[in-house]
């Protein structure tokens, strides 16, 4: 009977060690990070409370809440939420003193404890940006200098120069009760492309979005230089004239600009009026490097512009007068240099009614001389073909018996029917 009730006994103890609560297994809070001048909200939960009574303590053990009890006299503790299973409380316009370690308490035996620490954040002021020299020449190196002060915890900062994201050198100072300075070092090498560019420096805080200071560079650069021929448009030849511009930009404004002629002098009667070139009457004794020459207290640029005069157009013919069909009219030359002649007057020798030009084709005129000469030649061979055909000697009818006869007067004598027939004679000749 005896050991019955001494194993009942180990058995009941055996359950009386598993049902005992562990710490922390029943009580449960979490930690708050809170802007200064904000309010933190703590909240102590219990799981399967058993009607123990929870009570909130401050960093210094003093009790806050007990149930819904307040006895501490601080009216900036609030009571949020009662019941079995949490109390909450909340904590307005915080500020740096209130940041420790707050403490849940369940009583139970033992005691549970559950601990919320609150973190006190403080945004650093508006970021102070300098600049070693307001104005930098081109080339040279400047230094930016960027501070956020008075944050908690420490601030970080970034550099932006336009869209291009810079890395500075930081350093950090703790001051008074835990607050941090932070200054950050831009050393940037400057060109004319960075004049007018902006440069930001980004705080980046817990307790703050978008916190940034804003400047634009600027920078000093020797001017840039371009020769602009004005005039003419197209080709330089003799006899024309030459008008140059010269445009030069820079920071400061160029203050001096001038033109010279490399290796040689500019012709005696150029004029040169500020950025403006003007040669008048052009030939190839002006061949050459024209140069203008801008500055200002960066420094001196450039420009070259290479003139090269070619030869004057071919001189248009003076129009020849035609009297054709009783119409005055003028040739005119069609082509000079291969190309359509600029100038030619409209008259009924150039062109036609429907004004298509009209010249005098001496092919033509060459074949019908040759036709006519040909005719001609033709003619002369016929002529001299029929003359030859008729050559001869020709007799009459006084020559009949004249082979028997032994002189003329015989013979006409002799002749057939003598005298008698005088009247009958007859004579042909061609």
């Amino acid at each position: 009977m005896a050991v019955i009730l001494d194993l009942s006994c180990v058995v009941l103890l055996l359950l009386s060690i598993c049902l005992c609560p562990v710490e922390g297994q029943n009580l449960g809070t979490d930690n708050v990070s809170v802007i200064e001048g904000e309010m933190a909200t703590i909240s102590c939960r219990v799981k399967n409370n058993d009607d123990s009574v929870i009570q909130l303590l401050n960093p210094n053990r003093q009790t806050i809440y007990f149930r819904d009890v307040r006895p501490l006299k601080d009216s900036r503790f609030q009571l949020v939420n009662f019941s079995d299973n949490e109390l909450r409380v909340s904590l307005s316009n915080v500020s740096l003193s209130d940041e420790g370690r707050y403490v849940c308490q369940l009583y139970t035996d033992p005691p549970q404890e559950a601990y919320a620490d609150i973190t006190v954040l403080v945004p650093p002021g508006s970021p102070i940006m300098d600049s070693r020299e307001d104005v930098v020449s081109e080339g040279n190196e400047t230094e930016l200098t960027c501070t956020a002060m008075g944050s908690k915890p420490a601030a970080s900062i970034r550099w932006m120069k336009g869209e291009q994201e810079l890395t500075g050198e930081m350093t950090v100072d703790e001051t008074y009760d835990r607050m941090f300075t932070v200054t950050s070092r831009l050393r940037l090498t400057v060109s004319k492309e960075d004049d007018g560019e902006p440069v930001s420096c980004i705080i980046d805080h817990p307790a703050v979005k978008d916190l940034r200071a804003q400047r634009y560079l600027e920078v000093l650069y020797q001017p840039e230089v371009k020769i602009v021929q004005a005039f003419p448009e197209g080709l330089t030849r003799e006899g024309e004239n030459l008008e140059l511009t010269c445009i030069a930009k820079g920071k400061p404004q160029p203050h001096q600009i001038s033109w010279l002629r490399v290796d040689d002098d500019v012709p005696s009667h150029t004029v040169i009026t500020g950025s403006d070139l003007f040669i008048e009457n052009l030939n190839k004794s002006y061949n050459g490097t024209y140069r203008c020459v801008a500055s200002n207290t960066v420094g001196d640029a450039y420009d070259d512009y290479i003139l090269f005069v070619y030869d004057a157009p071919t001189t248009i013919p003076t129009p020849t007068t035609l009297n054709l069909d009783n119409t005055q009219g003028t040739v005119c030359p069609h082509f000079v240099n291969s190309q359509p002649s600029p100038v030619c007057t409209r008259v009924h020798a150039c062109e036609s009614d429907e004004g298509a030009p009209q010249k005098i084709d001496h092919a033509v005129i060459g074949g019908v001389v040759a036709v006519v000469m040909f005719a001609i030649l033709c003619a002369l061979i016929v002529l001299g073909r029929y003359f030859a055909r008729h050559k001869g000697t020709y007799f009459t009818h006084e020559a009949k018996g004249a082979d028997d006869a032994a002189d003329a007067d015989t013979a006409i004598i002799n002749a057939e029917g003598g005298h008698n027939n005088t009247e009958e004679k007859k004579e042909y000749y061609i």
